[in-house]
């Protein structure tokens, strides 16, 4: 089974312990690979060492924020913005400069990993073979 790739560009310590311990419990294999902060996103995936399966991504970050790394990225791999921000102006820029989904990160932590974990088993996972979108 191919493990599913992860860049996770978080700043908080503590949520990026909570969703290592998330995506931990899940049935297949995943690399977590951790930005902390939207430069070092940049400088990983113009290094190419790895080709994530998706990006999760926070919003408020030091040095180069969320929405700023989106007008970086253009790329196909599904990014998934994962922030505690309401702001509907937050939602409707990060979607407009390409974010697939946009996920208010909850405060209660079992709801908090049941989303983590269907972000990335819904944008990370790829389609079986043969299948055919819209299907």
């Amino acid at each position: 089974m191919k493990s599913i790739e992860v860049l996770l560009v978080e700043d908080s310590a503590g949520d990026v312990l909570l969703m290592k311990q998330a995506l931990a419990e899940e049935p297949v294999p995943i690399n977590i690979h951790v930005a902390l902060d939207g430069k070092q996103a940049v400088e990983m995936l113009s290094q190419g060492l790895f080709t994530p399966s998706v990006i999760v991504l926070d919003l408020d970050l030091p040095k180069l924020s969320g929405l700023g790394f989106l007008e970086w990225y253009r790329a196909d791999v599904p990014l998934v913005v994962f922030s505690s921000s309401s702001k509907p102006e937050d939602r409707g820029r990060a979607l407009q400069l390409g974010a697939r989904e946009y996920v208010q990160k909850p405060t209660d932590p079992t709801e908090y990993r049941r989303l983590l974990s269907q972000i990335v088993r819904n944008w990370g996972t790829p389609p079986p073979v043969g299948a055919v979108a819209g299907t």
